[in-house]
């Protein structure tokens, strides 16, 4: 029993961390959390030093605060993001399923009504890529991913609030799906690897534009 409660505490942290509740630098409070999530301190205790252990929480003296990423670790992890989520391309247009590929297609359909909220959009934009990660029946592969999106939470801001990034990033799901479903492997890799280097591209661009407004 202790350890779903463990699984549910986790979860629900890390979630709050990824949506934006709690940001780089936020201090997090284990009776604070166990009264805004309604479970007991053991498990948020547990699910704390888990989250540490990942680096996604870090000490300041004796408070745990959210983990943030400098310029360096940014660069690092947005390059082993392309190169794994351009290999779970090319693996998804080898061995998705037409149904995999049906949902692929409605996802970008719906999130075209989505564009303008950056919130709705980068959840949108997460099942996105988790449907090609799913697409490239690799499970190995997967858990990669599942542990570079972990670190992405850490990024106090999302691209997609960028003017004009939802829509180009939508065009560019396009491409990627597209590719998977003619399985042009070279090509899905190729456009994935794109996206997410125009993606970065963004960041810096808009993080550099942050620093020269202080």
């Amino acid at each position: 029993m202790l350890k779903v409660a463990q699984k549910d505490a986790y979860d629900m942290i890390l979630e709050a961390i990824d949506i934006g509740v709690y940001k780089p630098g936020d201090r997090l409070v284990e009776s604070e959390l166990a009264e805004r999530f309604g479970v007991s301190r053991t498990p948020i205790r547990e699910a704390l030093q888990r989250l540490e252990t990942q680096s996604l929480l870090t000490r300041d003296g004796r408070s745990l605060i959210v983990a943030s990423l400098d310029h360096n670790q940014l660069a690092e992890l947005y390059v082993v993001r392309a190169e794994l989520e351009g290999l779970a391309a090319r693996l998804a247009a080898r061995h998705a399923t037409p149904e995999e590929v049906q949902v692929l297609r409605e996802m970008l359909e719906a999130d075209r009504s989505l564009i303008g909220d950056p919130s709705a959009m980068s959840r949108a934009n997460r099942r996105f890529h988790k449907q090609v990660h799913l697409a490239s029946h690799n499970r190995f592969l997967v858990q990669q991913l599942d542990l570079v999106h972990r670190s992405m939470a850490l990024l106090a801001t999302t691209s997609l609030a960028i003017e004009g990034r939802d829509v180009k990033t939508l065009d560019e799901h396009e491409v990627i799906v597209a590719a998977i479903e003619n399985g042009d492997g070279d090509g899905a890799y190729h456009a994935l690897r794109e996206h997410i280097s125009v993606a970065f591209q963004a960041r810096l661009k808009s993080d550099a534009e942050a620093v020269q407004a202080l």
